[in-house]
């Protein structure tokens, strides 16, 4: 039987497994106990740059594992306001902290309404429940 993934209640979720910590105008992002479990041990995490811009579904960056490489795609709309350079020597932090030391980017919101459209945790959890096998 597989481990129940830990779930958040305070945050926000994509279906492509990242999660959403908004304070204010700004978010963070990371990806869930279920993706860096998904993924196995996160070898290289390629980080967005401070001052990008992205929209809302974008490709972000790339989380690299010793099983496969898989895009990390912006929740929401915004500028990036900062990145999680620890990642660059420890990406491990993913795997080992995801909702922690593990974040990856801060984003400024350009359309804070886009965040009633993400997952709360209760969704995410009946999504799994659906799709994960």
């Amino acid at each position: 039987m597989a481990k129940q993934s830990e779930i958040k209640p305070e945050l926000k979720y994509t279906k492509d497994h990242e999660w959403v910590r908004v304070e204010g105008n700004r978010a963070t992002i990371g990806i869930t106990d279920y993706a860096q479990d998904a993924l196995t041990d996160v070898v290289y995490a390629e980080l967005p740059e401070v001052g990008e811009e992205f929209k809302a579904h974008d490709s972000l960056g790339v989380v690299e594992s010793v099983k496969s490489v898989s895009d990390i795609f912006s929740p929401v709309s915004g500028k990036i306001v900062a990145v999680n350079t620890e990642l660059d020597d420890s990406p491990d932090l993913m795997n080992s902290d995801p909702y922690g030391k593990g974040w990856f980017c801060v984003i400024e919101l350009s359309n804070p309404k886009e965040i009633e459209g993400l997952l709360s945790a209760d969704a995410y959890r009946q999504f799994l429940e659906t799709t994960a096998h």
